[in-house]
């Protein structure tokens, strides 16, 4: 009996040991996300005041490179959307897409 209660508090401390590591990891991995979404959201913003100079040059080259800035900033407003999607919030990623796009 006294080395089953032994062994139970030896594998007790074992997987609280674990527990704690895991939720440090994770705590850390959340602070990284949220630090990743702060830059994702400052780029966000600057590639969209560039997106809206106007160009005055109508090479087919350089409207392509325009068209594949903004494709860029569509996927990088995926991208954030993705990682910080709140189960709090009952709007879905298109509406709050389609409501980003409405006030561009």
């Amino acid at each position: 009996m006294t080395y089953l209660l032994i062994a139970s508090i030896l594998i007790n401390i074992f997987f609280i040991y674990y527990c704690i590591k895991f939720a440090l990891i994770i705590i850390k991995v959340q602070a990284t996300i949220e630090n990743s979404l702060d830059k994702i959201d400052r780029k966000y913003n600057r590639i969209s005041q560039i997106t809206k100079i106007p160009v005055f040059y109508d090479s087919p080259e350089i409207k392509k490179i325009i068209q594949e800035i903004i494709e860029v900033q569509d996927v990088v407003y995926e991208i954030a959307l993705d990682l910080s999607q709140s189960t709090s919030t009952k709007k879905t990623k298109e509406e709050t897409y389609l409501e980003q796009q409405n006030e561009n």
